[in-house]
């Protein structure tokens, strides 16, 4: 069971980088991107690379610990941890993809300061994850 809960830690805590280094450094250096939509159009496709496997073990997990866990981890931590996974895929999907959709036609001032602003949404949801998973690990 433990492999579980470290399998899930190790995707989370990817993405807890991840989405931190996105948040102060990556998004807002979009605006000093010279050919802006060659850049978005391999900066999406290069980025799925880094974060498709992690956010897949992540959701995985996260589902599997909501009727397989320890005995030390309560139904409510399995139930915030899903709830937070959900919360970073609608804020992805509803949020982000859409304002790099427009980005990947030119620079864009309204659309690159909601992709930085609502960016905030998932770091901080990656971030309580971090923290969440991290007592599961040390509470099993």
């Amino acid at each position: 069971m433990i492999w579980l809960l470290a399998a899930q830690a190790a995707a989370t805590l990817i993405m807890v980088g991840v989405i931190w280094m996105c948040q102060i450094t990556h998004y807002p250096l979009l605006s000093d991107v010279g050919d802006l939509p060659r850049y978005q159009a391999r900066n999406v496709r290069l980025t799925t690379y880094v974060v498709g496997a992690p956010m897949l073990v992540e959701l995985a997990t996260a589902a599997v610990l909501l009727v397989w866990r320890p005995s030390a981890i309560p139904f409510w931590t399995a139930l915030l941890g899903i709830a937070l996974v959900a919360v970073i895929w609608v804020a992805t999907m509803v949020a982000s993809v859409p304002m790099h959709e427009r980005l990947g036609h030119g620079f864009d001032a309204a659309a690159h300061r909601r992709l930085v602003q609502t960016n905030w949404i998932r770091t901080i949801a990656w971030t309580a994850r971090g923290a969440l998973v991290l007592w599961m690990l040390a509470a099993a």
